[in-house]
């Protein structure tokens, strides 16, 4: 899942995502990025051809991070509360530090015309579903999370109640500290999960 992207790149990306956030999907052109970034339209199109690619180019770059810190988060223990815990912390601290991003990955409307855009928000819905699900199996399993409702409905369900709690910060602009709300969100959820 790793994309490989260069330095300027990410830079670019970075740069899109803060103009995501103050100005919207509208506000992302080639000359207010250029403006941002401080160098010529042409030189963004050396790294990316348009609007569309810089944006799958960073929800794709988002979920091949979102990967690789789930992989080494949830490598140092098999709890499956804690692992819930870890898996959800690490997510609001990422956005906590990067709130560029939240926009592309929450914000309804993002080019919904694009089926590559809509694909890479899928690959990092499905990197999220691949790390929960095993929590959720191994936690019925062990009678740590309730068996009264079925796995794929409680993934469903803790996956909608983090995102509202992202989507209430994102248009809330930020206003609130993520990671302490975030806390009580997943605290909430575990009390409402537990068998």
């Amino acid at each position: 899942m790793k994309e490989t992207i260069t330095e300027r790149q990410l830079e670019l990306i970075e740069a899109a995502g803060k103009i995501l956030t103050h100005s919207g999907v509208k506000g992302l052109t080639t000359k207010n990025l250029a403006k941002e970034m401080g160098f010529s339209e042409a030189a963004i199109y050396r790294h990316f051809g348009s609007k569309e690619k810089i944006i799958v180019a960073m929800l794709l770059y988002i979920a091949a991070s979102m990967d690789e810190r789930y992989r080494v988060t949830l490598a140092t223990t098999d709890n499956p509360e804690i692992q819930f815990k870890k898996l959800f912390q690490n997510q609001f601290n990422y956005f906590g530090a990067n709130p560029h991003f939240v926009v592309a990955v929450f914000a309804d409307g993002l080019l919904e015309e694009s089926e590559l855009i809509n694909q890479s928000i899928l690959k990092i819905m499905e990197v999220k579903m691949k790390y929960l699900m095993p929590i959720i199996e191994a936690g019925q399993a062990e009678n740590v999370f309730t068996s009264n409702i079925p796995k794929e409905d409680l993934v469903h369900i803790i996956m909608g109640s983090i995102r509202l709690q992202m989507y209430k910060w994102r248009i809330s602009n930020f206003r609130f500290d993520i990671v302490k709300k975030g806390d009580e969100i997943i605290q909430s959820i575990l009390t409402t999960i537990k068998a």
